[in-house]
């Protein structure tokens, strides 16, 4: 699994927050590597002077998935560590939501032709004079 970085310039030291990054997401979405092909993060923090509102990071996240289309999350926060916390969390339960549905699919497979009920049915009539 690939994880990648972009900040805008108001981040400090991106060296450390990668190391961050990369051990949240190992961490937070470990289960689920397999399945991930990347894990891009895009982390933004206001300068302090043109921010109006009490939220200064903000976490936007794109998970690449083997056979999926891509999913996206994002969440703001009073910091980056916080934000990135944030989108990690519900990018866990959105993966988790979806690959329980793919499973489920995989363990049950529907079939057009009889349904459990009427495929015992249907040999029960065949053995009626």
């Amino acid at each position: 699994m690939q994880i990648l970085l972009n900040t805008n310039p108001h981040i400090n030291d991106r060296e450390a927050m990668q190391a961050y990054l990369e051990s949240a997401v190992q961490e937070m979405l470990g289960q689920f590597a397999d399945r991930i092909t990347q894990v891009e993060a895009y982390l933004s923090e206001a300068d302090g002077t043109a921010q109006a509102g009490p939220s200064n990071g903000y976490c936007t996240l794109e998970v690449r998935l083997i056979e999926h289309e891509p999913v996206v999350t994002r969440h703001d926060a009073d910091t980056v560590r916080q934000a990135l916390h944030g989108a990690l969390l519900k990018l866990g339960c959105v993966l988790a939501s979806e690959f329980e549905k793919q499973d489920h699919q995989h363990a049950f497979p529907a079939h057009a032709e009889a349904s459990p009920i009427a495929a015992p049915q249907a040999a029960a009539q065949a053995l009626q004079p």
